[in-house]
Formats: C-alpha cells, structure tokens, sequence
C-alpha cells in the first residue's frame, strides 16, 4: 500500500495549517496522501455552502503537498448537500471547476478527484439524484475539464467484483464492481480514470448482528471479504480503468448495531488477524 486517505470535515474559517501535520506525518512514512475534503454540516440548510471559503481553503491545503484531493463528499445525497439544491451542474460550476483551478494553481502537481458520489438509485431530485443521472450530468456540465480523476465509491459489494448478479439486495449496478467501475469510466467517454476513494467489503463476521439497513451482507464471511478485496483490487489494476484505490478501512473498531458498522469493513478484524492483507499483497504483485 502506497496511499492513506483523511478526511476532513471542512468549516468557514478553518486554516488550511489545520492539514499540514497530517501531510507531513504521511509522507514521513513513505505514503502518499489523499484528503478529502467536505462539509462539517450534515443535513446541510439551503444556501449555506460557501464556495469561495471551500475554495480558498483547498487553495491553502494545495500549497502544503498533498499528492491528491477530493473534492466534497456524496454531493448527490441531502446528507452532504443541500435539499432541493442538489444539481452536478452546480457543482462543476460553484465547486468543481474553480476548486480545480485554485489548487492548480497552487500546486499543479497536486491529483484534483472529482468528489465521489453515494451509490443509490434512488432519485426524487430534491433530498437525492442517481449517482448515473449525477455522473452523467456532471459530464454534460464539463466536469471533465476540472478532474484528474473521476472519485468512486463502492461498499455494498457481496458478491465478488467480477459478479454481475446475485447480489441479496437485487441487480442495480451499484451493487457490483465492476458495473459501478464502467459506469463512472464510461460516463467521462474514457477520457479520465477512476480513483475508488472507498472500497469496502461488509463481513459482520466476530459481531453479533448487523444493522437492518446492511442486512444484504448477512452472508459475507471474512473469507470472502478479504478475498474480494483483493479481486477488487487486481481488477482495478488491469482494467486500465482505474489509477487509485483507497480501502475502507484498516482498523476502525465502531461498530454500532443499530447504525454504522465501520468495523465490520476493517481488515483489521476483532482480535487483530488480517486476512485481507496478504490477498491485498498478492494483488498489488508484494
């Protein structure tokens, strides 16, 4: 592994100082870094984004050598965004492209990832867009002139990545890899890779139960997790589709049976094994 991910929950007035141990303290153990940076809001109110703070923030965060940022966080999802307010053309315009241009500035060498959307097919255009309807707006709006990168997410696997079907949860493609890898590719007509900001894979396998909304991973043993991770990765690897991926994640210990269960997607397990470890080795040719 090359790359270690923070996230940053960005604020009005936070100083891009804020960041600058964390790069250096990566890049002091020989990583790469990657920050993504979103909002400090959930459920964020109409109008509260502020743009050009956001943007000279990640001005500020470019100067100090991160090798990569993501810009925003599931934009298409009232969680991080604002309902009704929910528009990739918006965020091309308002974030996307003067982000891009300010962090170039600052620093071209710096990788600018397009924020990676939430994985859903539900659309009712206000508290949610379909990360297709999204990707293909975004598109349509020139996102492509203002990314290194197009940011993925997929952490609802249970299947193996090079599955199309027989997910518990149903045949969207969002619940497969490498559905959810060509679409993102194919949205920009090839013109720009991939980085899956999140990959994960869900066992709650050492828990007691999972949480009803993750009951499709009911199945999934450690095993398969660990496995699937590094299918996942080496599919990435020779697809020619892909230049980044982030595991999620290595050691979170939360889990919370009626909520989050971010430990259950850990390689790091209860008792501290790691099978994946050695099946993200074998994929990455270590």
């Amino acid at each position: 592994m090359t790359w270690v991910k923070f996230q940053h929950k960005w604020s009005s007035g936070d100083s891009p100082d804020v960041l600058l141990g964390r790069i250096q303290d990566a890049h002091n153990n020989g990583f790469k870094v990657l920050l993504s940076i979103t909002g400090a809001q959930t459920y964020p109110s109409a109008g509260s984004i502020d743009y050009a703070g956001y943007v000279n923030f990640l001005r500020g965060v470019a100067a100090h050598g991160p090798d990569a940022i993501e810009v925003w966080n599931e934009m298409n999802i009232d969680f991080e965004w604002p309902a009704g307010e929910i528009s990739p053309t918006s965020y091309v315009n308002n974030m996307l492209a003067p982000a891009y241009n300010a962090i170039k500035a600052a620093n071209g060498n710096v990788m600018v990832i397009s924020g990676a959307l939430a994985p859903t097919g539900f659309d009712n255009g206000t508290n949610a867009w379909a990360d297709d309807r999204y990707i293909r707006g975004m598109a349509a709006a020139g996102g492509a002139n203002y990314m290194d990168c197009v940011g993925v997410h997929h952490n609802a696997g249970a299947t193996s990545p090079n599955a199309t079907s027989g997910h518990p949860a149903g045949s969207h493609y969002s619940w497969y890899f490498r559905p959810t890898m060509d679409l993102y590719y194919n949205a920009f007509g090839g013109s720009r890779p991939v980085c899956f900001t999140e990959l994960g894979y869900l066992s709650g396998e050492g828990f007691n139960k999972l949480p009803a909304n993750f009951s499709w991973a009911g199945g999934t043993s450690v095993n398969e997790h660990a496995q699937w991770l590094g299918e996942a990765v080496q599919l990435a690897r020779s697809s020619g589709k892909a230049r980044l991926v982030i595991i999620y994640n290595v050691d979170f210990t939360q889990y919370d049976e009626n909520g989050d269960p971010q430990a259950g997607y850990a390689i790091i397990r209860p008792g501290g094994s790691c099978p994946a470890c050695s099946q993200l080795r074998a994929a990455m040719g270590g």
